[in-house]
């Protein structure tokens, strides 16, 4: 089992940042990949981010050049840096973490960029 617990969404206005953190508990040896999806309201869950346990990152189209995931092992956290939001960034944002035999999930962390 592992527990995931996201940090550090809320209101920005657009262009601005904001930095996303989720910290892992439990069978945190087992996990290898983590990242970042986002569901905006009506829309299916979008996959935005992911890292590896050798931080190798895959980024949506949508985002890259925006945004940046790191993971910092020796806290089993992973991170998503936001900078040049955009109203069409406005989502909840989940933390997933990848086990070989299961994905886990956040509670979700809202993100709203309006002015």
């Amino acid at each position: 089992q592992v527990q995931l617990v996201e940090s550090g969404g809320g209101l920005v206005q657009p262009g601005g940042s904001l930095r996303l953190s989720c910290a892992a508990s439990g069978s945190v040896s087992s996990i290898y990949n983590m990242g970042w999806y986002r569901q905006a309201p009506g829309k299916q869950h979008e996959l935005v981010a992911t890292v590896t346990s050798g931080d190798s990152t895959n980024y949506a189209a949508s985002v890259k050049g925006r945004f940046t995931i790191s993971r910092e092992n020796a806290k089993n956290t992973v991170y998503l840096q936001m900078n040049s939001l955009k109203p069409e960034d406005t989502a909840v944002y989940y933390c997933i973490a990848n086990l070989p035999t299961q994905t886990y999930w956040g509670q979700g962390t809202q993100v709203t960029v309006s002015s």
